[in-house]
């Protein structure tokens, strides 16, 4: 396990963007039946979730950007960094941050680029950025964070349609010398692949016509090799097993007791796994937040989104946190850190619109007869 310590760089401002879209508990009984439906409300803790049929990634991270922006009052060509993480980019290149910085009207000596990580990637992302500015060369970044997840599960895998969810989030940082410090603890195991994956799709599996094609799988879940596969008892092995000693450790790099800390933030994986992970990590349930009802599971944005709409008091206090991810890879990385108070709006709603994609119109030209 590898510790860090990141000095004299502050969260100042963070927003949440999810689709006006949302699908309920109720939506999917016809699929999977009345019974079935209140077992998994019960161990997810989610009725209702925002999905997006036609938003990608960009879209939310764009209007919780400019929202964020705006409050702020920072101009756009001071930002410095700019970091997407996400596992559902517009393309597979050149990077979505890239094409962020075009669309957003960001300066040209912005450092722009993606991290391909979901439910560990936003405090990934958090060490990344504060490292890049924590020298004091680089003054200002920002850190996206989100996916659009509900839109890779098979329609018929009830271990993940009904519990994921689509968001994206803008956290702003900046570098103050004598800011509080950020300690990090972080670790990969890349066994666990296997158990979280979407097989179609890069060079070691281009999508061909067959991994398109819905095929009844071992687990009894009907599912293309573009879907992605979550085997959820897995999962919560690996969390049991990892989660404790990730915050025992975290903990002991930043010299707090478990009385010290207001919240323990984890990645909104379900209400099943947040429960047993407080347990398993002795952890008053209290402290532990939970931000799924509404939202889902989103991925690289479960974290800010559960910031956003359950510690509204950040806006004014400043608390004790720490924030965890785990998950797909296997990964994880947790982050102990003071913070508040920050600028957050309201959670924007976006409207689930169809927007042309940069391009599209260029493809069509090169693909009209001579």
């Amino acid at each position: 396990m590898t510790a860090a310590r990141i000095h004299d760089v502050r969260i100042v401002g963070l927003a949440t963007a999810v689709p006006d879209r949302t699908r309920s508990a109720n939506d999917e009984v016809e699929r999977f039946g009345a019974e079935e439906m209140q077992r998994v409300v019960r161990n997810i803790g989610v009725t209702v979730r925002t999905v997006a049929e036609h938003l990608c990634t960009s879209d939310l991270c764009v209007a919780a950007g400019e929202k964020l922006l705006a409050e702020l009052g920072w101009p756009k060509d001071s930002i410095d960094v700019l970091v997407v993480v996400t596992q559902t980019p517009d393309y597979p290149s050149p990077a979505t941050a890239c094409l962020l910085q075009h669309r957003m009207g960001l300066g040209r000596g912005v450092a722009a680029f993606d991290v391909n990580l979901g439910c560990s990637g936003y405090t990934y992302g958090l060490q990344i950025v504060a490292s890049m500015l924590s020298g004091g060369h680089l003054r200002r970044g920002l850190l996206m964070a989100g996916d659009t997840v509900s839109r890779a599960a098979s329609p018929a895998d009830r271990a993940v349609v009904p519990l994921f969810g689509d968001a994206g989030s803008v956290t702003a940082l900046e570098f103050s010398a004598g800011a509080g410090r950020m300690t990090v603890d972080v670790g990969t195991d890349g066994a666990g692949g296997v158990h979280l994956h979407t097989l179609a799709g890069g060079a070691k599996h281009p999508t061909k016509a067959a991994d398109l094609v819905d095929v009844l799988r071992r687990d009894g879940v009907t599912r293309s090799n573009q879907h992605t596969y979550m085997n959820g008892a897995e999962v919560l092995a690996f969390a049991l097993q990892n989660v404790p000693g990730m915050v025992k450790r975290v903990l002991e790099s930043a010299g707090w007791s478990e009385a010290d800390v207001d919240h323990y933030v984890f990645h909104q994986a379900s209400l099943f796994m947040l429960k047993n992970v407080a347990r398993s990590s002795r952890l008053p349930p209290s402290k532990v937040v939970v931000a799924l009802e509404g939202y889902g599971n989103t991925s690289s944005a479960s974290i800010p989104v559960a910031l956003n709409d359950q510690l509204v008091a950040l806006r004014r206090e400043r608390k004790r946190l720490i924030l965890g991810g785990f998950g797909i890879g296997w990964s994880w990385c947790a982050i102990a850190l003071e913070l508040g108070p920050i600028v957050m709006p309201d959670v924007v709603r976006v409207p689930d619109e169809a927007r042309p994609g940069e391009f599209e119109s260029l493809e069509a030209h090169r693909h009209d007869p001579a």
